[in-house]
């Protein structure tokens, strides 16, 4: 497995913290650790810019959205 460069962390942690945000209180731990996988598993197919990472971010939030009803 590649080690991703120090860029998509920063972009990781700047999305998660942005995604977050809409959530109350920041999210729980659940909440953001199921954004952070997904953010995990996109950087290391290649996706890390910001505009991808926020892409994925907002998918997995939608998700999360959706299963609380």
């Amino acid at each position: 497995m590649p080690e991703l460069s120090e860029r998509t962390k920063a972009n990781m942690d700047v999305v998660l913290e942005q995604t977050c945000r809409q959530l109350p209180h920041g999210g729980d731990h659940d909440s953001r650790r199921f954004i952070a996988e997904r953010l995990i598993e996109a950087a290391r197919a290649g996706h890390s810019t910001l505009g991808e990472l926020g892409i994925v971010a907002r998918h997995a939030l939608a998700e999360i959205l959706a299963k609380r009803g």
